[in-house]
C-alpha cells in the first residue's frame, strides 16, 4: 500500500475538504496532528475502503497525516499519536509506520502493541513493519498470535522469516497443548508441518 493509492481510495470521502485542509496543515505545522488525527473518524467515516482493501476510511485518512508530516518531525509525532490514541488510532500507526520516514523509531510501538491482547493491534504490529524487529522478538510475536487466536495469515513475511527455532517453540507449544488435550490452531499446525519438512 501506498500514500497515493490510499488518497485515491479515498476519493468520495464525506469531507474531501477537511482532508486537504489537514493535510495541508500537518506539513506545515506538524503540532496539529494531535488535534487532526483523532477527529479523521468522525469526518472520514470509518467504511471499508473498496480501493484500499483491509483498509477503512479512518485508518487510511490516519496514515495520510502521518505521512504529510516533515521527514525530520515524524518519528516523534508519531509516538505522540499513538500514546494517547485510542484503539483505533492505536492500530492506524501501525498499520501506517511502513510508510513512514521513521527507520527503526517506531519498533517501541511494535513491542507494545504485542504485549497487550487486543487481537486488531497485534495483527497491525505483525505487518510489513515487522521486518523491524529481532528475529527473536518476531518469534514470540507470532507465538503471541497463536496463543490470542490471531490468523498467522497477517504475518507478513511468515514463511520467509519462520526457522527451526520457531519450529521448535511451535513443537513446544504443541505438546503442551497435546497434553493438556488441546490443539494447535489449523494454521499454526500447517506452519509446523512446513517447518518440519523444511528443517528435515
Amino acid at each position: 500500500m501506498t500514500p497515493d493509492r490510499l488518497r485515491a481510495a479515498l476519493e468520495g470521502a464525506p469531507d474531501p475538504d477537511w482532508l486537504d485542509t489537514a493535510l495541508r496543515h500537518v506539513a506545515a505545522e506538524p503540532d496539529t496532528v494531535a488535534r487532526y488525527f483523532p477527529a479523521a473518524a468522525r469526518r472520514c467515516g470509518r467504511h471499508e475502503l473498496p480501493g484500499a482493501p483491509g483498509w477503512s476510511a479512518d485508518e487510511a485518512a490516519r496514515a495520510l497525516l502521518l505521512a504529510a508530516l516533515p521527514a525530520d518531525r515524524a518519528a516523534g509525532q508519531v509516538e505522540q499519536v499513538y500514546r494517547y490514541g485510542d484503539a483505533a488510532e492505536k492500530r492506524a500507526v501501525l498499520r501506517a509506520l511502513p510508510l513512514l520516514p521513521v527507520g527503526d523509531a517506531g519498533v517501541p510501538l511494535l513491542h507494545d502493541a504485542i504485549r497487550t491482547n487486543d487481537t486488531r493491534l497485534v495483527a497491525a504490529a505483525l505487518g510489513p513493519y515487522a521486518r523491524h524487529l529481532t528475529a527473536d522478538a518476531w518469534r514470540q510475536a507470532v507465538l503471541k498470535c497463536v496463543f490470542i487466536g490471531v490468523p498467522l495469515a497477517v504475518v507478513a513475511d511468515l514463511d520467509d522469516r519462520a526457522d527451526g527455532e520457531l519450529a521448535t517453540m511451535l513443537a513446544a507449544l504443541a505438546a503442551e497443548r497435546h497434553a493438556a488435550g488441546r490443539q494447535l490452531p489449523a494454521d499454526a499446525t500447517a506452519l509446523l508441518d512446513r517447518l518440519t519438512i523444511r528443517e528435515a
